[in-house]
């Protein structure tokens, strides 16, 4: 009698007193991944584990967490430009006071990170 894996086409190897299937993933293309893309991967890794192995066993899980990261850099990069045009943090402002400004940007940059993490990475 076949198992199911065996009549979908499934091999198995013996190994020691054990039969292990065969079980080849198919090929990834490789994708450079960001910093968001590293923390959404941490996140589904820690969090969502079946969605994870579901992408990892269809060979999509880089092109996703690629994806992923490109959405997140675009919009906090549309974020901060937007919160720095609201709040009058220009170019004249780093020439008056360097200090002042870097003090904004960060505190812009901050703002636009939590804004991303929460709306895209930890969904």
């Amino acid at each position: 009698m076949k198992s199911i894996y065996e009549n979908l086409g499934g091999t198995y190897k013996a190994s020691g007193d054990y039969s292990l299937p065969t079980f080849v993933l198919p090929k990834e293309e490789p994708f450079e991944i960001g910093v968001w893309g590293q923390r959404y991967l941490r996140h589904l890794k820690e969090n969502h584990r079946i969605i994870y192995y579901n992408y990892l066993t269809k060979g999509i899980l880089n092109k996703h967490i690629t994806e992923v990261d490109i959405r997140a850099e675009k919009i906090f990069q549309q974020l901060v430009k937007s919160l720095a045009e609201k709040e009058n943090v220009t170019e004249s402002l780093k020439a008056k006071d360097m200090m002042l400004w870097v003090q904004k940007m960060n505190n812009i940059r901050n703002r636009a990170s939590e804004i991303v993490n929460t709306e895209v990475i930890f969904v």
